[in-house]
């Protein structure tokens, strides 16, 4: 916001960001949404869960106010409605990436997940489950956490037994930097796949040295010449002493695909503006080039990253349109 108003603005009219915590709860989201509806606000981004964002997605296309989704990424929430879009990655879509990397790329074949019980976690697994008999992975076990825990004894045990050619692991930072740190410390040397939910250097300082070699799938690449991309994460660091995260970039993305439409359409009527976000075509942002198909999703190629050094570094990339391309309904 501070970007856009220092170079004039949306037509010469300064942006006014504002902010409310919904605690990541969806009995907070719907209150909160309905008082935004009220204040008059043309536009909201959600940079909340899953449950939340979804909660929230239904009062704002009841009112026809549009609405995007940074980083939520379960599949109901853009099929609220025609007000609703997503500039990040569906869970599913995630998932299916990771089958192909650990399949194509890494040629590992029997893998076990370990995946957290909320729509997140859910919607990997989903995913994953569904491509990878396309690239000869078998998923040997799967044992779910839920989202507080901290202590994984009996996973890692479960794990250790499985004795897999790879881990797949779903979560946030502040759960799976416990839980990758206890899994190396109970003898699982196999290789590990996080998702973008690790995707912050807190997840580095939360796991210590057991970071290392963990690899993610994400759509911000820190080693990327992208210009858009590039600019984020220079600027991101010099304001803020610290590395680019996910969520950060992928909240920028956000409001520079409403910042651009608000442009084209004016900022003073939502049905305008929701048309030029629906017709953003080939926008590069800090994360990658964003278009919407006709249910408000993005396809994006997907980014793998690895932890070397205690930094993220390119990997590989998941760039397959057919396998990871969202839904269109």
């Amino acid at each position: 916001v501070e970007e856009i108003n220092a170079a004039g603005g949306i037509n010469g009219r300064k942006i006014e960001l504002v902010v409310v915590d919904d605690q990541a709860k969806a009995d907070q989201a719907v209150p909160l949404a309905n008082k935004y509806v009220g204040e008059g606000l043309k536009v909201v981004v959600s940079g909340s869960y899953s449950g939340p964002t979804r909660a929230a997605a239904g009062v704002f296309q009841k009112a026809q106010i549009p609405y995007i989704s940074s980083y939520a990424i379960h599949p109901d929430i853009t099929r609220a409605g025609n007000y609703v879009f997503r500039t990040s990655f569906m869970g599913e879509v995630q998932g299916r990436a990771a089958a192909k990397f650990i399949g194509d790329i890494m040629k590992k074949k029997n893998v076990t997940l370990v995946t957290l019980n909320n729509d997140f976690g859910q919607s990997l697994s989903a995913g994953f489950k569904e491509a990878a008999p396309k690239y000869g992975v078998k998923v040997t076990s799967e044992y779910t956490y839920a989202m507080g825990d901290r202590q994984f004894g009996s996973i890692v045990a479960s794990v250790k037994r499985d004795n897999p050619d790879m881990v797949y692991v779903s979560g946030y930072f502040f759960n799976g930097g416990p839980l990758v740190a206890q899994l190396r410390a109970g003898g699982i040397t196999a290789p590990m796949l996080g998702t973008e939910g690790f995707d912050t250097h807190n997840f580095i300082k939360i796991a210590g040295p057991a970071a290392e070699g963990v690899m993610i799938t994400t759509s911000l690449d820190r080693d990327s010449k992208a210009p858009a991309m590039r600019k984020f994460i220079d600027d991101y660091e010099k304001k803020f002493k610290t590395p680019a995260d996910m969520v950060a970039a992928s909240t920028n993305t956000a409001i520079y695909v409403l910042a651009a439409a608000m442009t084209k359409a004016g900022p003073d009527d939502p049905a305008k503006i929701r048309d030029a976000i629906a017709a953003t075509k080939d926008f590069q942002v800090s994360t990658g080039k964003i278009s919407f198909n006709e249910l408000g999703e993005v396809y994006k190629a997907a980014q793998i990253q690895v932890i070397k050094g205690g930094e993220f570094h390119h990997q590989a990339t998941i760039d397959d349109p057919q396998l990871l391309a969202p839904p269109t309904k």
